[in-house]
């Protein structure tokens, strides 16, 4: 089992660069084993947000007083008062932060870059294609997604969303497994498609997807994931937003 890296990882415990490199490298180590069996999630997004909170800690001085732990200094028994001491001023604790800081960087760059490729490889190696007419409304609707090694595919329920971030706009999406079928001539795609519309009345018709790749790859941590992004990116390249 991967073992997991506090965000604060660098600020908390013991300030010492060989204890924190050991830390570093423990959990690169995890991340790198799970690159190597094609588990993409959730180590790259991991990656990403330390790789991120490394950079601003780095460079915003106000962030970095705030993450600091501070030591009690002294107690003020008449005003009721405990008076601290931040941990910044003291210039050694600060040269042996920015070593790890400097340290860590890189090597978290370049673990990010080795998810990157993954991610791509496996995109790569997957077709979207529509099952039957596509409906004028595809924010809902149904995602078939099969394995060319499998004789088994699933369907799930998807839903597109809309949200905000930094005043700018993003497009998500959401699923639920429905069933998992198994390959017959009487289950075909175009078939379980007209099946689910009449036992689901909520999608009378329904917007439906196929997603095809002929690589084995953990579901849950890469193929669901780069699927699902890659259909929402697949909508929006071919207009098929409402």
């Amino acid at each position: 089992m991967k073992k997991q890296l506090s965000t604060n990882w660098v600020t908390e415990g013991l300030m010492d660069f060989e204890f924190k490199k050991y830390i570093l490298l423990d959990y690169l180590q995890g991340i790198g084993q799970d690159f190597n069996e094609q588990r993409i999630y959730p180590g790259l997004a991991e990656l990403i947000d330390h790789y991120h909170y490394l950079s601003q800690l780095k460079h915003n001085s106000t962030l970095l007083t705030e993450q600091f732990p501070k030591e009690l200094t002294k107690i003020d028994f008449e005003n009721f008062r405990l008076e601290f001491e931040s941990k910044l001023s003291d210039d050694a604790f600060m040269q042996e932060m920015k070593q790890i800081i400097d340290y860590a960087l890189p090597l978290i760059g370049r673990s990010v870059e080795d998810g990157k490729e993954l991610y791509q490889f496996v995109e790569e190696h997957i077709q979207i294609s529509p099952i039957g007419i596509i409906p004028v409304h595809t924010e809902n609707g149904y995602l078939f997604i099969s394995e060319q090694y499998s004789k088994q595919f699933r369907v799930y329920q998807y839903g597109i969303t809309l949200f905000e971030k930094a005043s700018e706009k993003y497009r998500g999406i959401r699923t639920s497994l429905i069933n998992t079928y198994k390959r017959s001539v009487c289950n075909t795609f175009e078939n379980v498609k007209i099946e689910l519309a009449r036992e689901i009345k909520s999608l009378p018709i329904p917007a439906a997807f196929l997603i095809e790749t002929e690589m084995n790859v953990p579901l849950n941590e890469s193929l669901l994931p780069v699927a699902k992004r890659s259909f929402v990116r697949y909508l929006h390249q071919n207009n098929l937003f409402a």
